[in-house]
C-alpha cells in the first residue's frame, strides 16, 4: 500500500503517489516515465487521451538553427536524437507505428543574401550537429535533391538548404502508441472524461469534475494552456498570467505524395509528408481568436501558399481541417518543475512549437523532480523562473 493509499483508505477515495493532470503528449510521456520508475500513478484527462492540442496534424520535428549554440539548443538536439530510439522501443513493445521518419527538411532560398547566411550555418552545423560517429548537415545546394517540384523552382533563386537532421511523426500515431502502452501498465491507472476541478496542495487532494476525489503525494499539471490558471491559483498574486493559449490551424491533404520526401519550410509555412500519400499543412499562430476550434480564411491562404510551393499538392484533396489551442508560457520556454510555494505540485507545459520533439525529455525531468532528483534543464525552463517573470511584468 502506498502512502497516498494509506491516507485515503478510510474514505474510499482514489489515491496515488503521483497524479498527472492532462493526457496530452506531455502527460502521456510523464506517465510512461513514472511507470518505468515504478511510481503508483493516476493519469487524468477531461476528455480522451491525446485529443486536445496533441491530436493535431503537423508532426514536424525541426531543430533550432545551428548558429549561436547554447544550452537550450543542445538540449533540443539531444532530445530530437533520443526520440528516435524511444520510438523504436515503444513500437517494438506495442506493435503500433508512430509514423516517425528522419526525413530531413528543405528550406528554399529566394534571395541571394540568404545563401550567404546558409553557408555560414552549414559550418555551424558541422561543429554542433554531431554526437559520436553520427553527424548531420545543413547543406546549401543549387537545386532540390527531391526534384524540381519539391519545391517549385521559382522559390529557389539562390538555391536551397538541405537539413538532414529534421524528422516527422504522426501526432495521433504517437499519442495513440503511448496510450496503448500505458493501458497495459500495472502501476498506471487512466481516468478519462473527468478533469481536475480543484486542487488542494496542502492536503494533497484533487476534486474531480465527476465528483470523485483523488489523494496524491505529488501532482504534475500537464494540462496544456489550462495549466496556467491552475498553477497561478496556487501562489501569491502575479502581475501577469503565467501563459496563454495560442490558436493553431492546419490541414491534411491526400494525393500522390511520396512519404519519404523531406519536410518543406518557408516563412512560417510547414509542409510535412506522412505515410499513405498524406501531407500536413500548417500552421498559424494566433494570439487573438473568436472560435478556438474553427478554421477560417487564414488556413485557406496557407493552403494556397503550400500548393504554390509544392506543385504536387495542387490537385490533392483536403481531407481534414483542424484548429486547436496550444500553451505558450509567459517567457516562451517550456515550463517544468515544482511550484516554489507548493513543492508537491509540478508544472509540465508550455513549449507550444516544440512539444513533440521535447516532451519525452521534459517529462523525464518532471518525474525526476517528483522523485527528488535534479531536472537537468536550463534555468529558464523552471516554473519558478516563469513565476518571477510574471511577478515583475507589470
Amino acid at each position: 500500500m502506498t502512502k497516498a493509499d494509506s491516507a485515503a483508505r478510510q474514505s474510499g477515495q482514489l489515491s496515488a503517489d503521483l497524479l498527472i493532470v492532462g493526457g496530452g503528449i506531455m502527460g502521456l510521456w510523464a506517465a510512461l516515465h513514472a511507470e518505468r520508475q515504478g511510481i503508483d500513478t493516476i493519469l487524468l484527462d477531461e476528455g480522451a487521451l491525446g485529443r486536445g492540442a496533441s491530436g493535431g496534424l503537423l508532426g514536424a520535428l525541426m531543430p533550432h538553427m545551428p548558429d549561436r549554440w547554447s544550452e537550450k539548443k543542445q538540449l533540443q538536439f539531444d532530445a530530437l536524437l533520443g526520440l528516435e530510439e524511444e520510438v523504436r522501443r515503444l513500437e517494438a513493445e506495442t506493435g503500433l507505428s508512430a509514423g516517425y521518419r528522419r526525413s530531413g527538411r528543405l528550406i528554399p532560398l529566394p534571395k541571394p543574401h540568404l545563401r550567404v547566411i546558409a553557408e555560414r550555418h552549414g559550418r555551424d552545423a558541422e561543429a554542433h550537429w554531431r554526437v559520436g560517429a553520427r553527424s548531420f548537415s545543413w547543406l546549401p545546394l543549387d537545386a532540390s535533391p527531391a526534384g524540381s517540384d519539391w519545391p517549385a523552382e521559382e522559390f529557389m533563386a539562390a538555391g536551397i538548404v538541405h537539413d538532414t537532421f529534421a524528422a516527422r511523426v504522426s501526432p495521433r500515431g504517437m499519442t495513440g502508441l503511448l496510450a496503448c502502452r500505458l493501458k497495459t501498465a500495472a502501476n498506471v491507472r487512466i481516468v478519462e472524461n473527468s478533469g481536475a476541478a480543484r486542487l488542494d496542495a496542502g492536503s494533497g487532494s484533487a476534486q474531480l469534475s465527476d465528483g470523485r476525489t483523488v489523494a496524491f503525494g505529488h501532482c504534475i499539471i500537464a494540462a496544456g494552456y489550462r495549466s496556467f490558471p491552475m498553477l497561478q491559483a496556487l501562489g501569491a498574486p502575479l502581475a501577469q498570467p503565467l501563459g496563454q493559449p495560442v490558436k493553431g490551424q492546419a490541414a491534411l491533404l491526400k494525393g500522390d505524395i511520396d512519404p519519404t520526401l523531406p519536410l518543406l519550410y518557408l516563412d512560417g509555412l510547414y509542409i510535412v509528408p506522412h505515410e499513405g500519400g498524406l501531407a500536413a499543412i500548417g500552421s498559424t499562430s494566433e494570439d487573438r481568436f473568436d472560435d478556438p476550434v474553427a478554421t477560417d480564411d487564414q488556413l485557406e491562404e496557407l493552403m494556397g501558399r503550400a500548393r504554390a510551393l509544392a506543385p504536387v499538392l495542387r490537385d490533392a484533396e483536403v481531407i481534414e481541417r483542424w484548429a486547436g489551442l496550444r500553451p505558450k508560457a509567459i517567457d516562451r520556454d517550456p515550463m517544468v518543475g515544482p511550484h516554489p510555494d507548493c513543492p508537491r505540485i509540478h508544472a509540465l507545459t508550455g513549449g507550444f512549437k516544440v512539444s513533440f520533439g521535447l516532451a519525452h525529455r521534459l517529462a523525464e525531468a518532471a518525474v525526476a523532480g517528483v522523485a527528488g532528483g535534479p531536472a537537468g534543464l536550463p534555468p529558464s525552463f523552471a516554473l519558478a523562473h516563469h513565476i518571477a517573470v510574471a511577478a515583475r511584468n507589470a
